[in-house]
């Protein structure tokens, strides 16, 4: 038995990408290993469905901060409660680690999702670019193994940060189980009949933020010849990047062809389902969960031949210039009109979707927990 410790502020309080990784993560690692003790440390909690089964009890216990800072608890303080806790290893699931951890002589991963800040700074406030990357470096350089959730990730921490290779460990992402399962084609029907979608749509999911395309996306669209030109759910929010996309969808009268829809969670599989063709053009990525959840749920997917996303799309997705509207709408034209290479790719990309299984998954991260407790 292990008695592991995690940050779980995300796990609790996000509830995108890093929240989603974190979730899906614990739940698969508890599914597999019950007989571990999994410490879950946040500063607080937020009451939601998804993070239900983590407040339950065992195998997981949950610990908040007492009185006094809660954020200095998470970076400074909670090295007593690990230590008092018997935590053999911990692992900061979201780029960070407690500073001074190595002096409690308690072992360390930390997982790096990406490096996009420094690849895209523009795109981030300075204080928070500052922030981040002291943090980032302070893990990477002090944990006793990083788990990089790409390759493209794992050069990035490389080169930014001047890391030994080989103290980097590429383990990929799971996504929730719930996407791999069937769904009774009446399910899927009623979800999307409730946001008022025809039986053909394009989908897009995820933050709506300039480097995620959601606008090249629209304009695709607009270029799409009338006989192929289906309406586009967009799941997601946004802040200035969106008001400028809704802005163009109204000047060019697009709005009866773009569908803004806030599903819950448990939702999503069956919209993905539903899809004629998922489109997910990011300019940048750690990785690309809804690229995976897309190929689970047999839809073809059109993403970025750049960073993260050919390794999350495999050899089933159509692979486009994320900077080329040209590229979407080819992808989108094939997709839609050629039977034959559409069932082809779905067939490769359900294949594929199987590397990124949790048992698979599970097994990597357990293998490599039990790897660095076995060292001197």
């Amino acid at each position: 038995m292990l008695r592991i410790g995690y940050d779980a502020k995300r796990l609790f309080n996000n509830f995108t990408g890093l929240g989603i990784y974190s979730r899906t993560l614990l739940g698969n690692l508890a599914n597999a290993a019950p007989e571990n003790e999994y410490w879950l440390y946040t500063p607080k909690i937020k009451q939601h469905v998804e993070t239900q089964r983590f407040l339950s009890g065992q195998p997981f216990h949950v610990q908040t901060p007492g009185r006094g800072n809660a954020a200095w608890w998470r970076s400074i303080g909670i090295k007593k409660d690990l230590s008092r806790d018997g935590i053999q290893l911990f692992h900061g699931l979201s780029h960070e680690i407690p500073l001074g951890l190595p002096r409690s002589g308690i072992p360390s991963v930390v997982t790096m999702h990406d490096l996009i800040f420094k690849r895209y700074p523009d795109q981030y406030a300075y204080p928070d670019r500052l922030i981040y990357d002291w943090k980032f470096r302070y893990a990477c350089r002090h944990a006793d193994c990083i788990v990089a959730i790409s390759e493209s990730t794992k050069t990035d921490i490389v080169e930014f940060y001047d890391i030994d290779p080989k103290r980097i460990e590429v383990i990929y992402q799971s996504c929730d189980a719930r996407f791999a399962q069937p769904l009774p084609p009446e399910n899927i029907d009623c979800v999307v009949q409730k946001y008022g979608l025809p039986q053909n749509y394009l989908l897009y999911v995820g933050s709506i933020i300039e480097r995620k395309n959601l606008l090249r996306i629209v304009q695709a669209l607009e270029l799409l010849p009338s006989d192929l030109r289906l309406p586009l759910a967009v799941v997601g929010k946004g802040g200035a990047y969106e008001k400028r996309v809704r802005q163009y969808i109204a000047e060019k009268r697009l709005e009866p062809w773009v569908h803004f829809i806030a599903p819950v969670f448990a939702e999503l599989p069956a919209l993905y389902r539903g899809a004629s063709v998922f489109l997910y053009p990011s300019a940048c990525e750690g990785f690309g969960i809804p690229v995976i959840e897309a190929l689970n749920c047999g839809v073809p997917v059109i993403t970025s031949n750049v960073s993260s996303l050919p390794e999350a799309g495999g050899p089933g997705a159509w692979l486009v210039d994320p900077a080329s509207t040209e590229d979407i709408v080819e992808g989108i034209r094939v997709l839609l009109t050629n039977e034959e290479e559409r069932n082809a790719r779905i067939a490769k990309g359900l294949n594929h979707a199987r590397r990124f299984d949790s048992s698979v998954v599970t097994k990597e991260m357990l293998g490599l927990y039990a790897e660095i407790l076995s060292r001197p």
